[in-house]
């Protein structure tokens, strides 16, 4: 980057020229691996992934320190001017999973880039302060005062983020998969959340959002509320795909080959032919049913 710190990357290359290039960010506590079998699929469709470790996560310096949600997102940006740069004439999506696709929020709301052709928000985090119980967001603030370097894991929680529990059992091994994590890490992952909820509503690019009817991590509420801010635009071009047997982790869920051909076919210029038949609208149907009382 411009000041000189280095963010691993992968690419997934097809083999041939690409028709399409996705700039992939993973979630929290992940790094780059999480593209890992996405990027073979995509490959083997025409889509070259480039997937890096964002400051602070995988194999970078700092690694557990939150970097402020700044860099995160002017990171992104360098890396798609890159890209554009590099391959000029290829069409560019940001792919966001989960905090990743909190941060293609902020990058997409806060640097223009004229090459980028859309943005793919996967379970994106905005489970923000607004959306959070009051007693919840309150302990939150103490502990980050008080006690900013304590480190907390999540045991006990009960979360499922996937049905692939292989897939869940390969991460628990894997030692850049952060398993601990410092309070004041999670209270900038609030705040980042909570700007990505707000600017959600000001992208003017295509998005395509997916999300799962178990996700047990990104609660419906906070997804529901987002989508609820929208603008009513007779130009939209938001497309929404609600999977009834998604968890959180959609890329890698069991059904994950289901998501990768939505994602893929969009990137395609197909919008209202997805594969998976899941797409939904913002009236009367699915989405109001998964959205009823939040």
């Amino acid at each position: 980057m411009a000041d000189g710190y280095r963010l691993p990357l992968t690419v997934h290359k097809p083999v041939g020229e690409p028709a399409a290039i996705l700039l992939a960010l993973h979630g929290f506590n992940d790094y780059r691996n999480a593209f890992s079998e996405p990027g073979r699929y995509f490959a083997d469709h025409g889509i070259m992934t480039v997937a890096y470790d964002q400051r602070g996560f995988g194999e970078t310096a700092q690694r557990g320190i939150w970097p402020g949600r700044h860099l995160l997102q002017q990171d992104a940006a360098a890396l798609l001017n890159l890209l554009c740069t590099k391959y000029p004439d290829t069409p560019l999506f940001l792919l966001g999973e989960s905090m990743g696709g909190a941060v293609s929020v902020m990058t997409v709301t806060e640097n223009s880039n004229a090459c980028l052709r859309g943005v793919i928000l996967a379970a994106p985090a905005v489970w923000g302060w607004q959306t959070m119980p009051f007693w919840q967001a309150s302990l939150l603030r103490v502990a980050a005062w008080l006690f900013p370097a304590h480190k907390v894991t999540g045991k006990g929680l009960k979360i499922r983020p996937s049905d692939n529990i292989d897939m869940l059992r390969a991460l628990g091994r894997d030692p850049l998969v952060i398993k601990a994590t410092r309070i004041d890490t999670i209270y900038g992952l609030t705040e980042l959340m909570e700007q990505a909820f707000r600017a959600s509503r000001d992208i003017t690019l295509p998005v395509l959002l997916l999300y799962g009817e178990h996700d047990e991590v990104i609660p419906r509420h906070a997804i529901c509320r987002m989508i609820a801010a929208l603008p009513e635009r007779a130009d939209s071009t938001w497309h929404m795909v609600l999977y009834p047997d998604g968890y959180h982790m959609l890329t890698r869920d069991l059904q994950a080959e289901t998501v990768l051909g939505d994602i893929a076919a969009w990137v395609a210029g197909e919008p209202r032919k997805l594969p998976s038949g899941y797409t939904v609208a913002r009236g009367p149907g699915r989405l109001q049913t998964l959205c009823a009382g939040s």
